[in-house]
């Protein structure tokens, strides 16, 4: 099971590679008929916000190989984790395939199933124990990333999919962005109370939130209201789960004296 891991993480990496069009074919913001470009809805993020896919991937990669070495091939951990991580990973795969194919209702489809399998993985890191912090920034923090960063990518790919039916042009959309961001930010701190304040997750929905933020600051979705809400959610899910660490840290100190 273990060189399957790997096999099937070092396929989906590579199918991503070459479905992002960064071998020359059709890059994510043009394939669809653009529905996923950073200008598209309100609730898209800026370019460089997908930049964080670098850290996810190569992430997938040092796992993949840490997961194969000899003192983890016995792992109770590792051993529940692996059919997951793999399907994370063709499931990211997919998700590339279905929007250069065109379909933004299929994308929809697999990033929902990819987000529950991510959070079926943070349920396993939390009832098993890193057995270093080499298992913990391998692991933990590669997943962590992962959950929150497919966390804003899934509404905004919803959103991009409202769009395709004309619907994110209407008067109020500016307060449907805001809604949607509320949304988020419950998520996030969701996230920090299940994980008692893993800090990845937040990081990442963090980092998608605030590059909401920056792309609505010019285009035809420019709106000091969303900014403002995006900015503030960024914050907000970063500082709770910050304080949601800081308890459970205190609670535990408590229960040990």
């Amino acid at each position: 099971m273990p060189i399957v891991t790997v096999v099937a993480v070092a396929v989906a990496i590579v199918l991503s590679f070459i479905g992002s069009g960064a071998l020359g074919g059709t890059p994510i913001s043009e394939a669809a008929g653009g529905a996923l470009s950073a200008d598209a809805t309100p609730f898209a993020p800026a370019g460089p916000a997908f930049s964080i896919w670098s850290i996810v991937y190569l992430g997938l990669i040092v796992y993949a190989v840490y997961q194969v070495l000899p003192r983890q091939r016995g792992s109770a951990r590792q051993a529940a984790l692996r059919p997951w991580a793999a399907a994370s990973a063709l499931l990211n795969a997919g998700w590339i395939l279905t929007v250069q194919a065109g379909s933004v209702l299929a994308s929809v489809a697999v990033i929902v199933v990819l987000l529950v399998v991510l959070l079926r993985i943070l349920i396993i890191l939390k009832t098993t124990r890193p057995t270093s912090w080499v298992d913990t920034l391998v692991v933990d923090g590669t997943f962590g990333l992962y959950l929150g960063w497919v966390c804003v990518a899934t509404t905004a790919n919803i959103a991009a999919w409202v769009a395709t039916t004309g619907l994110d042009t209407f008067p109020g959309w500016q307060w449907a962005a805001v809604g949607i961001l509320v949304v988020v930010l419950f998520i996030g701190s969701a996230l920090a109370l299940h994980s008692e304040g893993r800090i990845a997750p937040a990081l990442a929905i963090a980092w998608g939130l605030s590059w909401i933020a920056v792309a609505r600051t010019s285009g035809e979705f420019a709106s000091p209201m969303v900014v403002w809400s995006a900015a503030i959610a960024a914050a907000l899910v970063l500082v709770g789960t910050v304080l949601v660490r800081l308890l459970n840290g205190q609670s535990q100190n408590s229960s040990d004296r």
